[in-house]
């Protein structure tokens, strides 16, 4: 372990408020996450992980170790500290990135809980600052931390002391799986308007260049919008019960279809031009870049667009899930079937969660390909659970999604206690007289009430981010925003219970 010190601020002590209980018990929370964070050691990984960042990024730019300054290395650690802490309080609140940097400047309990606050000027992070910190560090960066903080909360008690100072640790002895979709944040994907979109994206990208003044003839790209736009409103008004629907909506499409021909020649003609002769814009190389990038991303998605729209509208023929394009700009989505009363079709990721009996979540996967079902899920969470703790939970409670031969099987040979609910109705029968199965299964009903306060509350709903590595990250963020409100609060042991009313 490598100590880096730097010198801390002089800060003011938090003003007495009373009169708002609710104030007071998010008080509360943050300052005993403040100790988890502490006592568990999680925040001293982190930022050890970002020294060892910093260091490896100066040895690729030719930098000896000895180079690196003690006080480039106390600033590495001072940043990596508040971009932790920042982006916990952000899940906990739901908070925009905007949201969330105006709100830390007005509250001097986030200031604190944050390390900007100061008796003289407080510093307060920008909107794009908060949004660095979010985007800091990879998934698996954000899952090392969320493992120390539940190693420390599994941690026995040992003479008379826990380390994050709780009553019990967490008990091993029940885990509970179950998985969700997380929706992406698109529009329902309805065919022809991914033409729709596709004509707008590039219509916006021809303004922008031509702007620099990179020029084609052309008509004025309000004209090819306006156009766009009538034809939209067209076949939002050719419902399919009204007679002559379907010929109609055929008329418009193929209108569609030459429409989108004229645009996409002109979008080529203009992407060429740019990639040729960017040096006479004001664009940088990097804006550049983006504009390319965004337009290669469409034409290359459009003739797949324009073939589906054609197979539904035009032939009449279904389109297998697997094949279909959901989005011009999330590639890695899918068409999640789950039957809910809510909703029948949802279009996402796949996500997996495996929670303790308290309801702290100690694995998660979003997975990018489809999920070809629950039970190929079991093997490879429970060996996670093992490897995170060391040993096997004593038993796994699950819905009868998990339900498989192969997974009875595999867990007997383990020695877990399969509490998963079965397929076959004479099979539960038999279970439900097992007094065990029944506690478990009684329990592992609140896996859905944990699965709706960890998306509904941490996640967001729909989730803000675009591409599924931001997702997957943000994902690992929400799940340490969520076990640190969830540890905080957990009943405390009787020595720390007294000291922590009397800090508090």
């Amino acid at each position: 372990m490598e100590i880096v010190s730097y010198q801390e601020e002089l800060s003011p002590e938090l003003p007495t408020v009373v009169g708002n209980v609710d104030y007071q018990e998010f008080r509360s929370t943050l300052l005993r996450i403040d100790e988890i964070l502490d006592r568990s050691g999680a925040e001293r990984q982190f930022i050890e992980q970002r020294i060892a960042a910093y260091r490896q990024a100066a040895g690729e730019n030719g930098r000896e170790a000895e180079a690196v300054s003690p006080g480039e290395l106390a600033e590495v650690a001072r940043q990596a500290n508040q971009a932790l802490r920042c982006n916990i309080a952000r899940q906990l609140l739901g908070e925009s990135a905007r949201g969330f940097s105006t709100r830390l400047a007005d509250s001097p309990l986030l200031q604190s809980f944050c390390g900007i606050a100061r008796l003289d000027v407080i510093r307060v992070p920008s909107k794009s600052t908060v949004d660095r910190y979010g985007k800091l560090v990879d998934e698996q960066a954000v899952r090392k931390v969320i493992d120390q903080v539940s190693r420390a909360a599994a941690e026995p008690v040992r003479r008379g002391k826990q380390p994050l100072g709780l009553e019990k640790p967490l008990d091993l002895e029940a885990y509970f799986l179950d998985t969700t979709c997380v929706q992406a944040n698109i529009h329902y994907p309805t065919d022809w308007v991914l033409l729709r979109d596709a004509a707008r994206t590039l219509i916006k990208a021809i303004r922008v260049i031509r702007k620099q003044g990179l020029k084609h003839r052309m008509p004025k790209p309000e004209e090819l919008i306006r156009e766009m736009n009538r034809l939209s409103i067209q076949m939002t008004h050719s419902p399919r019960k009204k007679k002559d629907s379907k010929r109609e909506r055929k008329r418009v499409f193929r209108e569609m279809k030459e429409h989108m021909k004229v645009i996409r020649k002109h979008a080529n003609r203009y992407r060429d031009l740019l990639a040729e002769r960017w040096a006479d814009t004001d664009l940088s190389w990097a804006q550049a870049c983006a504009v390319l990038d965004r337009m290669d991303r469409v034409l290359e998605l459009l003739p797949k667009a324009i073939r589906q729209a054609h197979e539904r509208i035009i032939a009449g023929r279904q389109v297998a899930n697997a094949q279909k394009l959901l989005s011009l700009y999330e590639p890695d989505l899918h068409v999640i079937v789950r039957g809910k009363a809510s909703v029948d079709v949802e279009f996402g990721n796949t996500l997996l969660l495996g929670e303790t009996r308290e309801g702290v979540i100690v694995d998660w996967r979003l997975f990018q390909e489809q999920v070809p079902g629950d039970t190929v899920l079991v093997k490879d969470s429970v060996k996670r659970f093992s490897k995170l703790f060391g040993r096997n939970p004593g038993g796994l409670g699950a819905d009868r999604g998990f339900d498989a031969e192969g997974n009875r099987e595999w867990l007997d040979q383990e020695k877990i206690y399969n509490a998963i609910c079965p397929k076959s109705p004479r099979m539960q029968a038999r279970k439900m007289t097992d007094e065990r199965f029944v506690k478990l299964q009684r329990r592992r009903a609140q896996t859905e009430a944990r699965v709706a306060i960890f998306k509904n509350g941490f996640l967001g709903k729909p989730m803000r981010s675009k591409g599924f590595l931001n997702r997957e990250r943000d994902t690992g963020w929400a799940v340490l925003a969520h076990n640190l409100w969830v540890i905080a609060r957990l009943p405390r042991a009787e020595g720390r219970r007294a000291e922590w009313k009397q800090a508090a």
